[in-house]
Formats: C-alpha cells, structure tokens, sequence
C-alpha cells in the first residue's frame, strides 16, 4: 500500500474523492440504517428485537461499506465516521457465533442452518467481503479487532472446506479473492491454498442443472417461509415500523431474456461452473461473477508464477475486450441475467452494463498488469474508471446508476438506493483505494500506471509528486521529493487513445525507449484498441527536484461501431482522451436521434461551471442545427432526460 497519499485540488479527483469522504460514505449508512441492514446484525447479536430484512446477501453491502470506511480513514481521518466503524466493530465481534460463523440470513431464520444453498444465497460471498473488510482495516489502522473477527471466519472456512467436494464451491465469487489477500497479509498460505482448491474444484459437478434446480427448490421454499414468520412478527408486534426496501433499477429486455436466464443458470454458465475454470473459453453468465472469477485466477497465477494460467487469462480478456464489451467498457449486456450475451450482442438501450461489473473488471485488469507488466490492462482501468465506472455516481454524491445503458428513449433518473445496493459502496471502496493503484513499485523499478495526481511515497528511499487536469487535459507533471541514490527504472505508460506524446526532464525534451511496443490491431468490435498502448523506459539517477513533464495528446477520435451490433451498428461514438461523450437531452432539446453529424464542426472546450467542471464539445449537424457533447460519465445529473452515445457521420 503506498502511504501518505495527499490529493492536492484539481478538476477532477480532488472533488470526487472529498465527495466520497465527507458526503457519499455517511449517505451509504444512513441508507443501511434505513432499510434495516444494520439492525439485522444488531438482532444477530442481541442487542435488539426486530425482523430482518434485505435479500439474504444484505450482509455483504454492509461489509463492503465497512471497507470503503476503513480505507477512507486511513487517508483522511474523521472522528465522526471512526466512531461508526467502531460501533459497527462491536456488533459484529457480538454477532459472531464462537467458531467464526457469522450470516445474519440463517442465524436469524434458520438456526443451526449451514452451507445448505452455495449456488445460491451467498454465504462464501458475504464471508469474502468481511475478511476484505478486516484486512483494509487493520492496513488503515493497525487496530486487529476487525482483523480477528475475519481470520475466525477464514478459519471456519479452512477447517470445513479444505477437503471439500466441488458441490462445496460458491455461485457467487469473491470469496477467492478475500483469502488469497488474506494470505499475502497475515503470511498464512492455508488460505491460498483453500482459495486454489475452491478455484480449480468448479465446473466438476455432476449433473449440474439438477443440483442448481434442486437449490433453487429449496431457496424457495425458505424465502417463503420467511414471509410467513414477517407476516406473524408484523401481527404480533404491531408497532414495528418496516422500511420499504427501494424499487429495483429500472431496464429495458427482450421477451426472450428470462428463457435464456433459465438456460444458463442451468447449464452453469451463469455461475461459472459449466467447466473446469482452465477450460472456460468465453465471457459467459453474470459479469461480476465472472470478472470475480478472473481476478482470483490472475491472483492465484502470481503466485504460482503459473504461465499456462496467465496465456488462459490473457486470452478470454482479450475476448471480451474485443467481442463484448461496449465502448464505455461497460459490460454485461443482458438484463435479468446481469451478464453477457453473444459476441457483438451490445445493443446500447438494452446494455445492463451494471456498475459493479466495470468495477469487477478493473480489479481484474489490475491483477493482470501486475502479472504481465503489459499497459494494455492499465488502458482498460483507465478507460472503465473514466466512463463505465464514474457514471455510476451522481456528481451529489448521495445518487447512483445501477446499470448503464448507452441510449436511453424513455429517460432515466438516478436513485438514492436500491433495493440490491450492491454498487454504492463498491464504488466507494475503489475510490478510497485509487491512489494505492497510480504507481507500482517493483524490483527497483518504478510503473507509472494511472494519471490521478498527489503527492506519494512510494518507499522510505522513494517520493514523487503527480500533478495533471487529466482527464480533460493531457498534460502531466512527475516531480521527484525524494529519490534513491542508485538508479531507477522508471516506465511511464501512454495510453493507446494518445496519438502523440512529448516527455520533458528538466526542462530538456528527450527521446525515450518504449517498452511494450505498440502491437498490430487486434479485431474490436467497438473501435477500441488498447494494445496500442506502450511504457516509456527511463533508466537514469534521479535527484530532488528533476521534473519530468509528460505531454499526451488528446485527440477527438470517432470509434466505429461493428455493423453486426444492434441498434448502433455502424455508428460512431465521439471520445476525446480516454472519456467517452453523449448527447443529453438537456443540452439538446430538439432531440439526440438519428443525428447525422458534420464532424469537421466539432470544437472542445472546458466549462469550469458546468457540472462540477468539464470539457464540452460543440459541434453542427448535416443539416446546421448545432449540438452539444457532454461527458457520458455525467449524463443524468439535471433530472430525467434521453442520452445517446452514438450518431451518424455520413458514412
């Protein structure tokens, strides 16, 4: 983790991360509290009377607030949000059976019940958030108390399913993740081991349709009986006052969907368990699931050094880079199954593109830079963090989008909650977590991955200081506090979308080294090509002081959409650096469809006043009516309006 991060005031960050700060984390537990979240853990423990409520994976939204807290306190300490932490601490150390068990969903409901529904109801998945939880907490504050509360769940999980069969594999990963993190904070490598085991054991499950079915029965038939005991606690206790959980987020789908649903949830595909994970070949089921999957994988293929792994992965990301995913990097085209469809299967009005599965494939594209040190997966981070992850916030910090459509008729309004509030705190812990992610530090040499300015230690011997307007302006500032008196290796990425760049070292423009060169074009079926994108090699001593300027030329590019994809296909989408722009119908009230756009027109400026700050981009249509571009990350901020990404150009 690198310590003593300090984000100084800049047009882009510096607000988003005090938003999440000071606004956006204190909004996420009010919303806990409200739908009753926290009571559930709070009736777990004894320390109210109540009925639960939530679907039985509430645990886990409370569990990924907790780290978003633990992470926000270690860069800015608040007495206000410690003393929730604290609080919440505490109610958990008291809801926690004595052998590390802790799931509110059975412990309320089905006493003694265990392990009975894993396909299904996400005992494994709210565990893994926990101990995530523990560890950024004791990173943050050295305090163990949390920490001890995961390692007991961890330990259950070691001593129950060390020697388990596949049936014993979880539906939804992430579990995975957490003990393979486990492992590298504590040092002990049994948790590696169950996660290589929970890993390599799915897709061997016999009959798998029949086990899913028969779980599902069973969910069933617990969820309804869960109604019957709220019914009896409501007419016995009529005082209590129950919280009516917010709608699901509104989306369009196909009459087909739930049939293809049905299909692959049987089959496995939803779950990831229709084969071995060595011989998954494509993109398949529910995108977080499978982007979980995938970081655990790329994880586990560090550790082992295990290159027939690596080339596994590195194939089925390409895949779904080029073939689906949409050109916001939002995937996950398919309602109801919140997850991909067929290849070119992006039909932008119907895209679910949820923002946990962007979030999911940044996590992902992360593991797979630290294992391959090649910049294409940075390039997707830094596209998905721009477009298909920050649309995902309001810029109030108190409203989200759940999924993200490309074009949207009908209008969309963001929401305070849901009523499966998985993303709000999933992007609050990725924002407490961004400047852990902007260098990487590895055997003397120094990566330089993501543009987010701050000041940084990197090491005792090592500080440097980012400055940039990024993303609205190419041009960033590398200035060297502290520097080892041996030599470093400092690689700088430029990004493919940069068709120029220029690097100044004191004031002296030189030429430097790429490493990872550009390779050919791959195929893209949304105009994006992210192994353009190389490292600049700089190997010198470096002293206090040595500025390094890089300039990135951020060119407006037209990216052209595959004829096979519905609804937009041989269209075109407007980017200017790594941010994708919309028509909103706010700035364009006499409409946003089937523009055919003169694109000599177009000219970009910044509007410092205009939604938080942000680059514009004007332009005139073939038959001279002008129109306005703003950042698709910032549409659906002025109320319910129509959005489209894409338009025509006359070709």
């Amino acid at each position: 983790m690198i310590s003593n991060v300090i984000i100084p005031t800049d047009t882009f960050w510096s607000s988003r991360l005090k938003l999440n700060s000071e606004i956006a984390i204190f909004h996420q537990w009010r919303q806990l509290e409200r739908t009753g979240c926290i009571d559930n853990f709070r009736i777990t423990a004894g320390l109210k009377e109540g009925f639960r409520l939530g679907f039985f994976f509430a645990d886990s939204d409370a569990y990924k607030w907790l780290e978003a807290a633990a992470r926000i306190l270690a860069h800015s300490p608040d007495s206000r949000l410690r003393t929730l932490v604290d609080q919440f601490i505490n109610i958990l150390a008291r809801a926690q059976e004595e052998d590390g068990y802790l799931y509110t969903y059975n412990q309320i409901h089905f006493v003694g019940s265990r392990w009975q529904n894993l396909q299904i109801e996400h005992e494994f998945y709210c565990l893994g958030h926990l101990i995530e939880a523990g560890i950024a907490h004791h990173t943050a504050t050295t305090l163990t108390n949390l920490l001890k509360i995961a390692i007991r769940a961890a330990d259950l999980l070691v001593a129950t399913f060390s020697q388990s069969t596949p049936y014993y594999t979880d539906g939804h990963e992430e579990i995975e993740i957490a003990l393979i993190r486990l492992s590298r904070h504590t040092g002990n490598t049994v948790y590696r081991e169950l996660a290589r085991n929970l890993l390599e054991r799915r897709g061997r499950i016999p009959a798998y349709w029949f086990h899913f079915l028969r779980q599902t029965l069973r969910v069933k038939t617990r969820m309804d009986r869960v109604k019957r005991m709220r019914r009896s606690f409501a007419l016995k206790h009529p005082e209590y006052m129950v919280e009516k959980l917010p709608p699901s987020n509104r989306h369009q789908r196909h009459w087909s969907v739930p049939l293809r649903f049905a299909a692959s949830a049987l089959s496995g595909r939803y779950t990831q368990q229709h084969a071995p994970m060595r011989q998954q070949h494509d993109p398949v089921g529910h995108s977080v699931r499978f982007t979980y999957l995938n970081t655990a994988a790329a994880m586990l293929a560090r550790e082992d050094r295990d290159n027939e792994l690596k080339e596994h992965l590195q194939e089925i990301w390409q895949r779904m880079v080029s073939r689906r995913m949409y050109v916001t990097g939002g995937i996950g085209s398919l309602p109801l199954m919140e997850g991909f469809g067929r290849d070119y299967e992006l039909d932008p009005e119907v895209a679910y593109a949820e923002t946990c599965a962007a979030l999911g494939s940044i996590f992902w594209s992360r593991e797979m830079s630290a294992l391959t040190r090649e910049p294409r997966y940075e390039d997707l981070v830094e596209w998905q963090l721009y477009n298909a992850v920050s649309v995902g916030i309001g810029i109030n910090g108190r409203s989200y989008f759940y999924n993200n459509p490309l074009t949207c008729h009908d209008g969309l309004e963001r929401a305070p909650w849901y009523s499966v509030p998985c993303c709000p705190s999933n992007l609050s812990r990725t924002w407490a977590s961004l400047s852990d992610h902007v260098f990487t530090l590895r055997e003397g040499s120094v990566f330089v991955n993501q543009y987010i300015p701050g000041d940084y230690s990197l090491d005792a011997a090592t500080r440097l200081v980012m400055r940039s307007a990024f993303p609205w302006d190419g041009k960033i500032t590398l200035r060297i506090d502290e520097a080892p008196v041996e030599k470093i290796d400092l690689f700088v990425r430029v990004p493919a979308w940069a068709d120029g760049h220029q690097v100044v070292l004191n004031g002296i423009p030189i030429d430097l080294e790429e490493s990872g060169i550009r390779q050919p074009e791959l195929e893209s079926a949304v105009g994006l090509h992210f192994e353009n994108s190389s490292y600049l090699h700089l190997n010198r001593e470096f002293h206090q002081n040595d500025q390094i300027k890089i300039r990135l030329s951020t060119p407006l590019t037209l990216r052209r959409q595959d004829k096979r994809i519905p609804g937009c296909g041989g269209m075109v989408a407007l980017t200017r650096g790594p941010v994708v722009f919309c028509l909103e119908s706010v700035d364009n009230p006499e409409g946003v469809f089937d523009l055919v756009l003169d694109t000599g027109s177009l000219v970009c400026g910044y509007e410092p006043d205009l939604l938080g700050g942000c680059v514009v981009i004007n332009g005139v249509t073939n038959k001279g009516r002008a129109v306005r571009f703003i950042p698709y990350l910032l549409w659906g901020n002025r109320g319910r309006s129509q959005m489209t990404v894409f338009f025509r150009d006359g070709n």
